[in-house]
């Protein structure tokens, strides 16, 4: 069965993309959204360059409110950010499970453009360790019995 995840933030311009592009490369077959409580007017640059890095192209995304997705049924509703977390809306949709794993956000980095770069790659790498552990404990093993 298809699962639906809502990855929620407050900008939607760099975690819940990267977060996004990342559990949409471990399995196509999920369906994926993310979006802001405030929404950034764009999807960071530097969470592109740091993506594209590890082969996911995040640059179509385009941040969005979350206001749309409040009427909609989610499996997963997962914040990003502790703001986010602190200011989650009301879902009016079913949503079977609410969890936060949380990041720093990248874009707050300050420093020369290595040291930035530095921190959005750290950030990255800490979202596909968590996200990975989560779609393997929440998705892929979910109903599986071990022998």
């Amino acid at each position: 069965m298809q699962k639906k995840i809502l990855i929620l933030c407050t900008g939607n311009s760099c975690r819940s993309q990267m977060a996004q592009g990342l559990l949409k490369s471990f399995d196509n077959q999920l369906r994926v959204y993310s979006a802001g409580t405030r929404p950034s007017a764009r999807i960071h640059p530097k969470a592109v360059q740091v993506m594209k890095e590890v082969g996911i192209d995040i640059s179509d995304g385009y941040p969005k409110d979350v206001n749309p997705f409040l009427d909609k049924s989610f499996d997963y509703v997962i914040t990003v950010c502790d703001n986010a977390k602190e200011t989650c809306p009301v879902f009016l949709g079913e949503v079977k499970e609410q969890l936060h794993i949380g990041f720093e956000d990248p874009a707050e980095a300050t420093g020369t453009e290595e040291e930035v770069l530095a921190i959005f790659r750290r950030v990255r790498d800490e979202i596909r360790t968590e996200f990975r552990k989560f779609y393997q404990e929440k998705i892929k093993n979910n109903g599986e019995q071990d022998d």
